[in-house]
């Protein structure tokens, strides 16, 4: 690699990256070490140099009759670069030649080893692949097996891995051989905020993330308007690119519930600010997936730079910081009466001192650990 130029770094990702918490935050380290063309949906992301788009309608797993076929009989080498982004993707790239590739997930991966120029690869799996929807019996049955292949086939020969947790770094390496790092979902420390001060008349409860079905928010909207006046809800969801059914029926739900607002969602960046007006952040992801029994979602981190106290359904690693940093409670179970019973227990008192933990550790649990282990890689990757 020429040193005297700065690196040519292509990040791949099948999402809108400027919706995709964790892309952005890995988009600012990469601009810091090489000039970024991403590869995504969605228009170009503030700290690109340059962006090629891919039309949000083109699916990236291989959902065409030809596409099936070829999951159903096993033929994954046929199949790798056949899903209908990928496609346009490698129509878009061209010849262009980079030094460093960052493949955002698994699915990225035979992409990655396609672009021209033979650049360094660095797989950002973020969770566990073989099982992203396998409570999905259309997954289980013809992905899961594909997303097995991609990872033992292409996760061997590239120069970096990293997952969210150490758990899933583990399973990485217990299963194909590949030593992974950890960087987390944390977000930047922000050192401007403190707890706001609780309301006289009610406990404020806000959810942000995707509106997605299986998150179980309906279950939170239920507990709200179990618990009564006061109590209230906010909820700042992010629209789903497709599943509009889903979107109606939610709104109506939400439209339905005397004590739930829905707003816009926000900006990643802007998030903490946002939600440090309330008191308590709220997520019961019931176990369909190793994914979900092992998370350590960015709305967690997200709610502890807020400053809020966490009310969270069971899940090992985040199970393990309310605990050890005495954050917030963790519901018996995901149904609306485990949670509801969860936030009776909690009085305001408690709620006040979840708030300053939060506040205690804001800066222990910020990406400045995760930016050191990005920057390494890269650093890493540049003079390999």
């Amino acid at each position: 690699m020429n040193e005297t130029l700065r690196p040519r770094i292509l990040c791949i990702s099948f999402s809108d990256i400027r919706s995709d918490a964790r892309v952005l935050r890995q988009l600012d380290v990469l601009a810091r070490h090489g000039d970024v063309t991403t590869l995504s949906y969605g228009e170009r992301p503030d700290a690109a140099h340059d962006h090629l788009q891919i039309d949000s309608a083109l699916p990236s797993l291989p959902q065409t009759v030809s596409g099936v076929l070829k999951l159903a009989l096993r033929r994954y080498r046929s199949v790798a670069l056949d899903a209908p982004a990928v496609r346009a993707a490698r129509e878009a790239l061209g010849a262009r030649e980079f030094d460093i590739v960052v493949a955002n997930e698994a699915r990225a991966l035979p992409l990655a080893r396609a672009v021209a120029g033979s650049p360094r690869i660095w797989c950002d799996l973020h969770e566990w692949a073989p099982a992203e929807r396998s409570h999905v019996l259309s997954w289980r049955l013809l992905v899961a097996p594909f997303m097995d292949w991609v990872c033992r086939t292409y996760l061997p020969g590239v120069d970096a891995a990293t997952t969210v947790n150490q758990s899933i770094a583990t399973m990485y390496e217990e299963h194909f051989g590949a030593r992974t790092e950890v960087v987390r979902n944390a977000m930047a420390y922000c050192p401007d905020l403190a707890p706001s001060p609780l309301a006289s008349d009610r406990i404020r409860l806000v959810h942000s993330g995707g509106a997605v079905a299986g998150r179980n928010i309906e279950a939170i909207i239920e507990a709200v308007d179990l618990l009564g006046d006061r109590y209230s809800l906010d909820l700042y969801l992010i629209q789903p690119r497709q599943a509009d059914g889903y979107w109606r029926k939610l709104a109506d739900r939400i439209a339905a519930s005397a004590q739930t607002t829905l707003h816009p969602a926000v900006r990643p960046a802007d998030l903490p600010q946002t939600l440090n007006a309330y008191d308590l952040g709220v997520f019961v992801l019931p176990p369909h997936t190793p994914n979900h029994r092992l998370m350590l979602p960015n709305k967690f981190f997200d709610f502890v730079q807020a400053r809020l106290g966490i009310v969270f359904g069971p899940a090992v690693e985040t199970d393990r910081l309310i605990r050890d940093h005495r954050l917030g409670v963790i519901t018996e179970g995901y149904t609306a009466a485990d949670l509801v019973r969860a936030i009776q227990g909690i009085s305001r008192e408690d709620v006040a001192r979840f708030k300053q933990s939060a506040h205690d550790v804001a800066e222990l649990l910020s990406s400045e650990a995760d930016i050191a282990v990005q920057d390494a890689i890269l650093t890493r990757l540049v003079h390999a």
